[in-house]
């Protein structure tokens, strides 16, 4: 291979048609093969701006171009909804309206279709309706995501999964669920239009403040209180059901309606003690998602955990809990969180003695009974590794639908077993 330099000048007009002619070649190709296979998956041209051109040259020293498109530099993918520490209050507020961290906040051109794309894409004849949420980088959406997401196809051959996020409705995303929609499964990312999804609902006033500066976001990332609220406002427009991307699915939902999870209860009185928010299933315009989003605008805290979220709708469901109006039904942990958070490590670690073994295969049997899936308390989580044997990974060596996807577990291959 020798560099483009090494051609003489006499040849440097032919080699300039040639480039020029090539480029553009290569990129009318890439606009029909995008309009082909993105289907009704489009972009702004502002959030595409970012091309690397790079050039190799043949043996016969006629260099050809190729173009590698980027959703934004690696620079710009690191951000997240997080103020720096120790800043006060105005300082947040000022931070919370530099661009472009905060574009989820205002509407495009492709937000702004956000609702027909919505409607269009549950007239697909979907056996059960899922919502997931995602507002990080589209390159963290990992491996353990994706399982999750098979175990969803796995249970609910023909569910439709909608994944409500502006990193993911990119070219990007759209990588990282090709091979679950080249298999058939309908997923799609969308991008929200937020002043939409929250308008005539309690919700449109605390984002107004929000956005206007009137309101301060808090210590607590704002990624993770906007996608609370997100997911009540788009079960509350839409119906459905909502699943955090960390929720591995066992058995399925078709026949669950207005049903939210307890995750621990008084072992003596068997009540319910804290519920969670992590899973949710309800009807459209359903009464309690409307409180859930009152109570959210009108006790907003930022600055404590939970407090947006699993501690929110717990503090809901004690006031409203008998009275006449709300349909709705609680169930116990051992549907959604079968294991608690405190020992969820246990799930990743493999079988030391034969005591651990029969352990094991006795969990994997209670699992398969009541429950509908496991929260895997990602927070916590993220850090421990899926070791051979353990009951996650043989929880996903029975429920991919990828299964010529190798899955690297501590190092070692597991592909589906049954």
């Amino acid at each position: 291979m020798f560099g483009c330099q090494s051609l003489g000048r006499a040849k440097s007009s032919i080699f300039s048609t040639i480039t020029l002619a090539a480029l553009i070649f290569i990129i009318y190709a890439f606009t029909i093969i995008s309009n082909i296979s993105l289907q009704s998956l489009t972009f702004d041209a502002k959030e595409i701006s970012y091309v690397r051109i790079k050039s190799i040259a043949s043996r016969l020293q006629l260099c050809f171009m190729q173009e590698e498109i980027d959703q934004v530099p690696k620079t710009h993918q690191s951000w997240s909804l997080i103020p720096p520490l120790d800043v006060k209050k105005e300082e947040r507020i000022v931070f919370l309206k530099k661009p472009p961290e905060f574009k989820i906040l205002y509407s495009s051109n492709l937000t702004k279709r956000f609702h027909g794309r919505v409607l269009e894409f549950f007239d697909l004849k979907c056996e059960v309706q899922f919502f997931m949420t995602w507002i990080s980088p589209a390159n963290s959406f990992g491996r353990r995501e994706l399982s999750c997401m098979e175990s969803l196809f796995d249970v609910h051959r023909r569910g439709c999964l909608m994944i409500i996020s502006r990193t993911m409705d990119s070219v990007q995303g759209y990588r990282i669920l090709k091979p679950i929609l080249d298999r058939g499964y309908k997923v799609r990312a969308v991008a929200p239009d937020l002043s939409f999804l929250f308008k005539s609902t309690p919700a449109e006033a605390w984002f107004r403040e929000i956005k206007s500066g009137h309101k301060d976001p808090g210590e607590i990332p704002l990624a993770q209180n906007l996608s609370n609220l997100i997911s009540l406002a788009i079960l509350y427009k839409y119906g459905g059901i909502y699943l955090d991307t960390d929720f591995f699915v066992l058995k399925s939902f078709k026949g669950l309606r207005n049903s939210i999870g307890a995750q621990s209860i008084d072992s003596v009185s068997k009540k319910w003690t804290r519920l969670n928010n992590a899973v949710m299933v309800f009807d459209m315009n359903h009464p309690l998602l409307f409180e859930f989003m009152q109570e959210f605008a009108s006790t907003f805290d930022g600055n404590k955990w939970g407090h947006n979220g699993p501690y929110l709708v717990s503090r809901v469901v004690e006031n409203v809990e008998g009275r006449p109006g709300y349909n709705f039904t609680i169930l116990p942990p051992m549907a959604f969180y079968p294991v608690y958070w405190t020992r969820i490590e246990r799930l990743f670690k493999k079988p030391k003695n034969w005591d651990d073994s029969s352990w094991v295969k006795g969990q994997l049997l209670q699992l398969s009974g009541e429950t509908y899936g496991v929260h895997l308390w990602n927070k916590l989580s993220s850090r421990f590794k899926i070791e051979e044997g353990s009951i996650l990974g043989s929880l996903i060596s029975h429920h991919c639908v990828i299964c010529d996807r190798i899955i690297a577990l501590d190092e070692k291959k597991l592909t589906k077993k049954w």
